[in-house]
């Protein structure tokens, strides 16, 4: 039987499951937050008011903290890509609405609030220019990504269980910062959203804990290829407008780092995790391939670290059109 055949197996087997996994990981409509809950009300009398308020804390915010707060929200907002991405995987029946089919459209819709919630405060806080966040966004939902995962559910596990850890470190981070400026509602903000994302981080590890038992070998050699390939986020495409080839996602990565919202430390500290949670160690039954790929993943961490602690970050901004620069 070829892989993929095998690979529609395992999904068709596990999922007699997915339905009580939604229920365990996944909060109804009714209960979870809204953007509404962190944003001023436009009903009401104040609102012009708390809209001051935003403003006014705004500045106390420093450029490069904001260059973070908006490529988090454009990575949000480009989630058409991320929906289309994984209805196309191998198993997941969007026409037929299988199980699977169904734990992407609900995924989909509690991530949607994640973009709405960020976008409506940077246009708010009067410190961006959002027409060129907007045609940032639009091209990245045009421009598409290629995260190396192709129709494989394996491969597409391991990818979103290791990316929603790392966009609980960033949004996380950011509440922090945010906190310590005295900006308590966006500090919230981002730490809720952060909260959703360790639950699907939870939720993909998971799905990949259940593969690993039925066909423990594949799976392996998969979490090899990734780590090999290396984990790139979501928006490595990212562009501003007028640029074809564009190093915007790099200075966005070294803006982050050099605040500390996601640096190459935590891409470590996140494999480590994956192989502590998944016991990689301890999985028995494994073909000489798939023992030869434990081997290197064991090994990778330190290696990692080694090549991390070489790393040097520009010590000056990088001028992105989104940001006005700093008052």
């Amino acid at each position: 039987m070829s892989l993929k055949n095998v690979r529609l197996e395992v999904m068709q087997f596990l999922e007699k499951d997915v339905d009580s996994l939604i229920e365990k990981y996944l909060i109804p409509v009714e209960s979870i937050w809204q953007p509404t809950d962190f944003l001023p009300n436009s009903e009401k009398d104040g609102f012009l008011d708390d809209v001051k308020e935003i403003r006014e804390l705004s500045k106390e915010l420093p450029y490069d903290f904001w260059v973070v707060l908006v490529g988090d929200m454009i990575t949000e907002e480009a989630l058409p890509t991320y929906e289309s991405w994984l209805m196309d995987v191998e198993g997941v029946d969007q026409v037929g609405r299988n199980s699977w089919g169904k734990w992407v459209r609900h995924w989909t819709a509690e991530e949607n609030r994640h973009g709405d919630v960020l976008n409506k405060y940077l246009y708010l806080s009067g410190r961006v220019n959002m027409k060129e966040i907007e045609k940032t966004t639009q091209y990245l939902i045009a421009d598409g990504f290629d995260i190396g995962t192709d129709r494989d559910p394996y491969k597409n596990f391991l990818y979103t269980s290791f990316q929603e850890l790392a966009t609980y470190i960033s949004h996380n981070r950011v509440a922090k910062l945010a906190k310590d400026k005295g900006n308590k509602q966006l500090a919230k903000m981002c730490k809720i959203i952060s909260g959703d994302e360790m639950r699907h981080h939870h939720a993909y590890c998971e799905f990949v804990e259940r593969i690993f038992k039925v066909d423990p070998s594949q799976m392996m050699l998969a979490f090899q290829h990734m780590m090999k390939l290396k984990i790139t986020m979501p928006a490595h495409f990212l562009r501003e407008s007028g640029e074809r080839i564009s190093t915007a996602f790099e200075e966005f990565s070294n803006t982050a780092q050099r605040i500390g919202v996601y640096t190459s430390h935590d891409y470590v500290d996140i494999l480590q995790k994956l192989i502590q949670r998944w016991e990689i160690d301890k999985i028995t039954n494994l073909t000489d391939d798939a023992e030869k790929a434990r081997d290197y993943l064991m090994k990778l961490p330190s290696r990692l670290t080694r090549l991390s602690e070489r790393m040097k970050i520009p010590e000056n901004s990088y001028q992105f059109k989104w940001v006005e620069p700093a008052i």
